[in-house]
């Protein structure tokens, strides 16, 4: 082949494999609706059914079933019928996947999922299979043609139906009030992870906070400040009200002012008014960007009533390799 015609049969490929996704756009029906009501309805797992191409398809979508919140395991077809079927529990839900619809090894399974009770889910090339007789519920994933020369290869099929398992999954995700937060719960590892950290987790709270009244001299923030070790000190009111901050920066800034007259200020004399603040509910990410544009190493984080409910440093999002 020569270059040109290289290019061409990529760019056919993913021509093909775009239309066969654009195509389920118009599949999307009651059908659908009633598949994403019966997985929200789902008190125990989805359990994922598929054999070869279908199998890594169906190992995707229990994936992202999971990340997503709901419970979801793959159990080979071939296995299930040499002890794995004891996956399979009263109450689940079976989503197979099947381009033919003729999967010899998921209809052996079909008589103990139906002896069973259990909800079978199909994403089927053909809504007249015999795995589709025995559905519950059938998500058309037909294609015009595979992407391959030959016609045989699962390509455009394969994509199709991981398409629809994402649409499936997407769909329950905000069907049941799924989250920032719960995803952040269940993908506390790596840069997604790190992302959606919430300032809640890492802020220092309680007792660890620096913090002084206005009324106090300069010398008793400086212990503070120096006892708290985050290069700053909350200023409060009686109620615990942010009224301002007094920063290393500052403290340097007041010396060359005020010099030996310093330790004899009060700290509402020298603190800064109107900080820049955030909320326990914002995104590290988020505090970290503040910090950047600011030039700034810590954030006073406000409650209700501009309480002071903690310090974010940036040598704590240091520690979780953000950045």
């Amino acid at each position: 082949m020569t270059k040109k015609e290289i290019i061409l049969a990529g760019r056919e490929v993913l021509e093909l494999e775009a239309r066969a996704v654009a195509g389920l756009k118009n599949k999307i029906n009651d059908e659908f609706v009633k598949a994403v009501n019966l997985l929200c309805r789902t008190k125990t797992r989805i359990i994922v059914l598929g054999m070869g191409k279908s199998g890594l398809v169906g190992r995707k979508i229990a994936a992202t079933l999971a990340s997503c919140g709901t419970p979801a395991i793959f159990v080979h077809p071939a296995e299930a019928g040499h002890g794995d079927l004891g996956m399979i529990l009263e109450g689940d839900v079976v989503l197979a996947v099947s381009y033919s619809g003729e999967t010899r090894e998921i209809l052996d399974l079909l008589g103990f999922i139906k002896r069973l009770g259990v909800k079978l889910l199909l994403i089927t090339g053909d809504c007249n299979s015999r795995i589709a007789r025995y559905s519950d519920i059938i998500l058309d994933a037909g294609v015009e043609r595979e992407a391959g020369p030959s016609g045989l290869v699962p390509t455009a099929s394969s994509t199709a139906a991981l398409a629809l398992g994402d649409a499936l999954a997407v769909s329950v995700m905000k069907k049941k009030g799924f989250t920032e937060c719960d995803f952040a719960s269940v993908h506390p590892k790596g840069a997604l992870g790190k992302r959606l950290l919430r300032i809640d987790s890492m802020m220092h709270k309680g007792q660890a906070i620096p913090r002084v009244m206005a009324e106090m001299s300069m010398s008793e923030v400086i212990e503070e400040m120096t006892a708290k070790k985050l290069g700053m000190t909350c200023v409060v009111d009686g109620l615990g009200r942010l009224a301002g901050i007094i920063t290393d920066g500052d403290l340097r800034r007041m010396i060359r002012k005020h010099k030996n007259g310093l330790l004899s200020k009060s700290a509402s004399e020298c603190m800064t008014v109107g900080p820049v603040t955030v909320t326990k509910n914002d995104l590290a990410a988020e505090a970290l960007n503040i910090m950047e544009q600011n030039r700034i190493t810590s954030l006073v984080v406000l409650g209700n009533e501009d309480r002071v409910e903690g310090i974010i440093h940036l040598h704590d999002l240091w520690r979780t390799e953000m950045f």
